[in-house]
């Protein structure tokens, strides 16, 4: 069977990013069957091909994948217009692809929300079975967080987050609030899948150097954060609990806050500005040095804006690379993932928008190494009985594929 998979942001774990797609396209291989991968190209990321662009496209094999890369340069940098334009230019030419390649499904994730514009249209007119995943809940988290507040601009992506929704075979949802949130829009729950991100365990298993970057001693309690600095991510609090650790003189604490993003800048210049010497800023780095990375974490930060939408309708990256290195984890927002880490012991659990709390529990850490531990030990046990990448992907591959047997019913 022959798979056609949209993701706009797909990257390999040559590249920095996160490694779903490339993941769960290698699991179709595995299981005998062909994937077309199409997809922009993103900063810092990397999607196995190097060769020159030809009208706007390269295509090659990428460890048996068949990749289409569209020159569409993205950056979470760019502002909200021309990241608008970029999706709906992929989106378009994703269009032409739909209706010239041949598949037996067309598969799309999310983000952006524009990506189902293919898969609805190949579903009503070439009759082809479509599967939308779902990462995040669009227009709900955007007009939650006040991004987009035009109501015309809302109500055109709510007609697009329904049509996406009723025009699929089948659905994925990578979090509880996201099921639930798919449902809400009246799809019957029997189309809808749970498939969280997963850990690459093997990534993480493989023997690697640990490393720590300039600035901070082996002796430190090092705390990190690995993922993109948006509006989004909140790392306010995070500089927030630095200043309270200052203040204490905690100066063997350090912060590393590892990735790129629109808000790195200001982030970099109040840190200069409050002499915030405890945190470090890094570049983004490959999975394979990110591994190197955990090794030598004590605590992995998991931060987001304290926004309701975000308790359930999430499913971050970083958390899963996180317990899939034994790293335990400092979560400061409610919902899913801190009820686990409470459930789990694995880690710890403070309120939002309370940077002393944020900071008691680094202090914690620092003071406690062998709890810590037992926290990472905890946290690697519940990444391999929950959320090995290899059983979830044999679990996603089963919903996707069959989504050939289930087009020929009707969709409610």
């Amino acid at each position: 069977m022959k798979i056609l998979y949209f993701h706009q942001h797909f990257v390999t774990p040559y590249g920095a990013g996160a490694i779903r797609s490339y993941a769960m396209a290698r699991e179709l291989l595995a299981q005998g069957h062909q994937v077309t991968m199409v997809c922009g190209s993103m900063q810092g990321g990397d999607t196995g091909l190097s060769g020159p662009f030809v009208g706007g496209i390269r295509r090659g094999l990428v460890d048996g994948i068949d990749v289409i890369e569209l020159g569409l340069a993205y950056s979470n940098n760019d502002g909200l217009f021309k990241r608008s334009a970029t999706f709906l230019k992929f989106s378009l030419r994703s269009v032409v692809l739909a209706f010239n390649e041949h598949y037996d499904v067309l598969f799309a994730t999310t983000t952006p929300l524009t990506a189902g514009i293919p898969g609805i249209l190949a579903r009503w007119l070439r009759g082809r079975p479509f599967v939308f995943e779902v990462r995040d809940l669009w227009p709900e988290l955007p007009r939650a967080m006040g991004v987009i507040r035009n109501p015309i601009v809302l109500a055109l992506m709510g007609g697009l987050e329904w049509l996406s929704y009723r025009s699929a075979h089948r659905l994925v949802g990578l979090s509880p609030g996201i099921v639930d949130g798919i449902a809400h829009r009246g799809v019957a729950r029997n189309r809808i899948a749970l498939v969280p991100n997963g850990c690459d365990l093997d990534i993480f298993d493989v023997s690697v150097e640990p490393w720590r970057p300039e600035g901070i001693a082996s002796a430190d309690l090092m705390a990190v954060f690995a993922g993109t600095h948006g509006v989004a991510n909140g790392l306010g609090a995070v500089l927030d609990a630095a200043a309270v650790l200052k203040s204490r003189g905690r100066a063997d604490i350090k912060i590393l806050l590892i990735g790129q993003g629109k808000l790195k800048p200001a982030l970099q210049e109040r840190a200069i500005r409050e002499e915030l010497n405890n945190v470090v800023f890094h570049d983004s780095v490959s999975k394979t040095r990110l591994a190197g990375l955990m090794a030598s974490t004590d605590i992995g930060l998991q931060v987001l804006e304290n926004v309701p939408a975000f308790y359930y309708g999430t499913s971050p990256n970083k958390f899963f690379d996180y317990i899939a290195a034994g790293v335990p984890v400092l979560n400061n927002y409610p919902g899913w993932l801190a009820s686990m880490i409470e459930a789990r012991e694995c880690g710890f659990a403070v309120p939002p928008a309370d940077p002393a709390a944020f900071a008691d529990a680094l202090e914690s850490a620092a003071q406690d190494k062998e709890s810590l531990k037992a926290m990472g030990d905890r946290a690697r046990a519940l990444a391999e009985e929950e959320f090995s990448r290899a059983r979830l992907s044999k679990s996603w591959v089963e919903w996707v594929v069959g989504a050939v047997g289930s087009s020929s019913k009707s969709v409610n």
